[in-house]
């Protein structure tokens, strides 16, 4: 494993959860957002940050123009600086549909940051980390601008080579680190020292990562959080549950989020048969088979492994809730999965849905007998399939023949 781990899991994990990755298999299919972490606000991070003695600005959240104003008046600032709060980076450089550029201003009067709110909070923000449509602001900060004479990056994050927390920090902090990283690695360097509240933060609350960019020293000597950012490990839930409370899914495709409800990993693409796999690996499998047959997949659908019926019946709705969806093809191998628990669902949905598009099923594995008997005295207009090869023949065959 090359020694620069930490360089390489900051340049991959700083940004992961806001940045948009492809997935795909012989052709780009779309343009999707994983969701690995619980991804926060700035000023949710910074509230935590706040809240465990970590020195940041001075600031107020606020919804409306006049919110914003009313929150620069409070803050009697020589100067004051007005963020708008989406979850991606690059936001000092976006564009506005309100024609406004840039999702940071500085400003010595009030007035200016209702001025400036108004044409923020109600539009699309696109920065080189949204979709091409861009992300509607709904929030805004407004804090105190302070003068730096100084500015560092710092971060804790995991990091596998270390198997624990790694800090890590460079002097040439208020820039993209992934840049700093590819151009000068030489100021990217694992810091001996702790910073003892944020790491006190860092285990408190489960952290994949928090990072500060910049972390600054003002010409007092005072030294600030200036940007925040903190992820979250989604298995500490059951013990975070104030901070998985402040979770923000606007930003989230809903389809996505339903799916999360039912434990489901549900990820929307641009075809038109939907996937239904139990496994990862499976699931990419299928995709790239359809792909082979001239097929398109319209989304990656995984149920894992202690799978439930009322799970199948959940999958089933949120697979017919895309319009783009022309096919479904169930594809389970079960190990620890049972295929009758399967197959109860697959009937259940298809009854209680009225499924209305043709659905091609392949079954292997645990109680497979059971599950196919189940299905062939359904009724139903189910199309049996022998492999994942003969599966995926079948549901392109059925769109073409509609």
């Amino acid at each position: 494993m090359a020694a620069s781990m930490a360089c390489q899991a900051a340049v991959r994990g700083l940004r992961a959860a806001s940045t948009k990755q492809l997935l795909g298999s012989r052709n780009q299919l779309a343009r999707v957002s994983p969701r690995r972490w619980l991804n926060l606000q700035e000023y949710q991070s910074k509230k935590l940050m706040q809240d465990s003695g970590v020195t940041v600005q001075r600031f107020f959240v606020a919804d409306t123009a006049s919110e914003a104003l009313e929150a620069a008046k409070r803050l009697k600032a020589k100067e004051i600086v007005l963020k708008a709060q989406i979850l991606a980076g690059g936001r000092g450089k976006g564009v506005f549909d309100s024609g406004l550029k840039g999702g940071v201003h500085l400003t010595k009067d009030p007035a200016v940051v209702g001025e400036l709110a108004g044409k923020m909070l109600g539009f699309s923000l696109t920065t080189k980390q949204t979709p091409k449509e861009g992300v509607k602001v709904k929030t805004v900060m407004v804090a105190e601008a302070l003068d730096i004479s100084r500015e560092t990056y710092f971060a804790i994050l995991m990091d596998r080579s270390c198997n624990g927390p790694v800090m890590v920090g460079s002097p040439q902090g208020g820039v993209d680190i992934e840049e700093v990283a590819a151009a000068t690695p030489e100021l990217i360097f694992k810091a001996a020292n702790q910073i003892k509240r944020l790491y006190d933060l860092f285990l408190k609350v489960d952290a994949t990562q928090v990072e500060v960019n910049p972390l600054g020293e003002t010409p007092e000597g005072q030294v600030v959080c200036f940007d925040a950012k903190i992820n979250f490990d989604d298995n500490a839930e059951f013990r975070q549950k104030a901070v998985f409370a402040m979770d923000d899914t606007a930003e989230s495709d809903p389809l996505e989020t339903e799916a999360a409800r039912h434990d489901l990993k549900y990820i929307g693409l641009d075809g038109n048969i939907a996937c239904f796999v139990n496994g990862a690996g499976l699931a990419m499998a299928t995709c790239d088979i359809i792909d082979l047959h001239g097929g398109k997949p319209a989304n990656f659908l995984d149920l894992g492994g202690g799978v439930k019926e009322n799970q199948v019946y959940a999958a089933f709705k949120l697979l017919t809730a895309d319009p783009k969806v022309e096919a479904i093809l169930v594809n389970i191998f079960g190990g620890i999965v049972n295929c009758a628990i399967i197959a109860n669902g697959i009937t259940k949905a298809c009854r209680e849905l009225e499924l209305k598009v043709p659905l091609v099923v392949r079954l292997e594995g645990t109680n497979v007998q059971e599950a196919k008997r189940i299905l062939s005295e359904s009724g139903l207009p189910i199309t049996s399939a022998t492999d994942l090869d003969d599966a995926a023949k079948k549901a392109v065959a059925a769109i073409a023949k509609n």
